[in-house]
């Protein structure tokens, strides 16, 4: 049984008749809680209009009365571990961490050790509930094969606020890709429809059904048959970058997912092939792709907050073999 923490009542104020969770999220008393975190409520009968549990698409009237109920934060069960962390920023309400390639973020099927969660639950002292038992601190997440900046929230309100301006896209995430073949343009943007592939539902594709997705790029250095982009995510959809580079054919070097082995070195003339596939086999176990820098306003002090970091060391030793392809060319 599900134990409140607090009621809430309200009388609903609007002119036009609007969705219960729409309406919710907009009200500024509600600054504490995320629009997912209200669906849960909603999904979970905690919700009311005149007394009665309604669905998130239902719509409300003016003057109708509404009770929203605030259970407790779900007791954590995760267990700290002594990880060490690459803690790049630091203050009283957050911290950015360098995640890296090959840690997971968080508890899941066949991943209950070693992931951030039990390293932040080691390394911090506070950490937001999130309001789920397995994601203390998690503000948004990086694939487990995917290196990079990552914000943690020390506490449920700065939590809520920075939940909001991800959703409004006022947290700026920048990455950089090493991808095999070079795109025509020199910049570009990558728009489509996105969603779950019905197929392998642990996989996501480009469907004519799916939700917008934008993802825009930036050549920065050239090399034989290949290219480091800079990218920049408008819309941050699960494995957005790796299936919209794959999608436009310039899959990233390592991908095992959305490309293989042979659509990566086809990119590539024959005799160059052996050293492309030595550097995949011994520097790149993971997609070359690097959450390498952050922008946005602190949500509490209202600080600009810009932290920008170094690609990793595989990546930087891959990209070393190909400069010197370049210089032997």
């Amino acid at each position: 049984m599900v134990k409140i923490k607090e009621q809430i009542n309200l009388i609903v104020d609007t002119s036009e008749e609007i969705r219960i969770d729409k309406y919710l999220a907009n009200l500024g008393k509600f600054a504490l809680y995320s629009r997912s975190f209200i669906d849960k409520l909603i999904k979970q009968g905690l919700v009311l209009v005149d007394n009665e549990p309604v669905k998130k698409s239902h719509l409300v009237k003016n003057r109708q009365k509404v009770q929203i109920k605030i259970p407790f934060p779900i007791e954590q069960s995760i267990q700290p571990e002594n990880i060490k962390l690459d803690i790049v920023y630091e203050d009283s309400y957050l911290a950015i961490i360098n995640k890296p390639a090959g840690m997971v973020v968080h508890p899941s099927a066949g991943h209950y050790k070693g992931t951030l969660v039990n390293a932040l639950l080691y390394n911090f002292k506070y950490l937001s509930s999130g309001y789920e038992s397995d994601r203390p601190g998690i503000v948004h997440r990086l694939d487990k094969e995917t290196s990079g900046l990552l914000i943690v929230a020390k506490d449920d309100y700065t939590h809520s606020l920075l939940g909001k301006m991800l959703q409004e896209h006022l947290i700026n995430r920048y990455y950089k890709a090493l991808v095999a073949g070079i795109p025509e343009q020199k910049q570009g943007t990558i728009k489509t429809n996105y969603g779950r592939n019905k197929y392998h539902p642990n996989k996501m594709c480009v469907k004519h059904n799916g939700k917008v997705a934008i993802t825009h790029y930036k050549i920065e250095t050239y090399f034989p048959y290949s290219c480091l982009l800079k990218i920049n995510l408008e819309t941050g959809r699960t494995h957005q970058i790796r299936v919209h580079l794959a999608y436009i054919k310039h899959p990233i070097l390592g991908e095992k997912v959305y490309a293989n082995d042979n659509q990566i070195l086809e990119h590539f003339p024959q005799e160059m092939r052996k050293k492309i596939n030595n550097i995949l086999v011994n520097y790149l176990p993971y997609q070359a792709l690097h959450s390498y820098k952050l922008e946005f306003i602190h949500p509490i002090t209202e600080k600009e907050i810009s932290v920008k970091i170094e690609l990793p060391d595989n990546i930087k030793k891959a990209i070393s073999i190909l400069d010197n392809l370049m210089a032997n060319a």
